[in-house]
């Protein structure tokens, strides 16, 4: 993956006119000044990443809890029961193998690092470390105390800068970021495809109760029976709509390279995006392959302990945009 840079604009001065501070500043086009991505990472990466909301909690163990509901529908109402040896064992192994990628997908998703920037580094010590030239300019997160990297902004949630944030979604209790969108992609595909998988069981056992006496097409009662697949079905409806249209929306963000906060925000068009498929190998972390669909395997941006760089301690500068010399 491409190193994000510092949003970082040359300035040029116009003597002898009047102005606050003793003269004006005129922006020129933005200048990307490619500064080292492990510059702007804090230290604690590779720690453990959780976000401590009540809201993405609940949300998390209903998401798992629902899993396990239709889990538990699939074995014990419909596989089990049935006569056919062979279409219990294939549709079983299917069907768990896809809810067990998909909640590893969702932990994965939640327990990543999206791309946070090191709170309070808007330090001049910090800043002289970047070694920017005289007259270009970096801007302060006023929230964090941070100084914004290209592409990030702010989340009230995980009260941090995110680089390439396209949302924050509480069915992860994450952010979803340069760092993690790979298992959020996974998660809503993996999701979308147990669901259709669900839905296309709950048709074949209707009709085989059908067919067949009620009372053996299952160990449960028929009314218990009945209502356990209806809710299954409703349930696998709702998700399959909803996660075929966040994986939609994931992989044309992807692909036009373009997050959806900028999309919101109207920020199209101020850098130089990437084809499609470089996109693509950028978020999930190398050409093609099959560890494309593995939420076990990490992007290859990934640094070595020898390459963080601890971020130069001082008082936190009060200004948000800050020009290069100090005054």
């Amino acid at each position: 993956m491409k190193s994000p840079v510092h949003r970082c604009r040359d300035v040029e001065h116009s003597r002898g006119q009047p102005g606050a501070g003793g003269g004006t500043s005129c922006l020129q086009e933005e200048q990307r000044i490619p500064i080292s991505k492990d510059v702007i990472t804090s230290s604690s990466a590779s720690a453990m990443w959780f976000i401590k909301d009540a809201c993405g909690i609940v949300c998390a163990i209903i998401t798992w809890l629902l899993v396990f509901y239709a889990e538990f529908v699939v074995l014990f109402v419909m596989l089990l029961p049935s006569k056919n040896l062979i279409y219990s064992i294939v549709n079983g192994t299917l069907f768990n193998t896809l809810a067990f990628l998909a909640l590893a997908s969702h932990l994965r998703a939640m327990c990543t690092d999206p791309g946070a920037v090191p709170k309070g580094n808007a330090t001049k010590e910090y800043i002289e470390s970047l070694q920017l030239k005289p007259g270009q300019v970096v801007y302060k997160c006023p929230k964090c105390c941070s100084i914004k990297p290209d592409r990030a902004h702010h989340c009230s949630v995980c009260k941090r800068c995110i680089r390439k944030m396209d949302h924050h979604c509480p069915w992860v209790n994450n952010c979803v970021g340069e760092n993690n969108q790979k298992y959020f992609v996974l998660f809503t595909m993996y999701i979308a495809l147990i669901s259709l998988h669900a839905l296309v069981m709950v048709v074949f056992h209707f009709l085989y109760c059908f067919e067949d006496d009620w009372t053996k097409c299952s160990t449960f009662s028929p009314p218990a029976t009945v209502n356990l697949l209806i809710l299954l079905c409703f349930e696998g409806l709702l998700f399959l709509i909803f996660t075929s249209v966040m994986f939609g929306t994931q992989v044309h963000s992807i692909c036009t390279d373009e997050t959806g906060i900028e999309r919101l925000k109207g920020e199209t068009g101020k850098w130089g995006k990437v084809p499609c498929w470089e996109a693509m190998q950028m978020a999930f972390g190398g050409p093609f392959s099959l560890s494309w669909c593995s939420p076990f395997t990490g992007l290859s941006c990934k640094k070595s302990p020898q390459d963080l760089v601890s971020v130069p301690q001082g008082e936190i500068i009060e200004e948000d945009v800050i020009e290069i010399p100090f005054n």
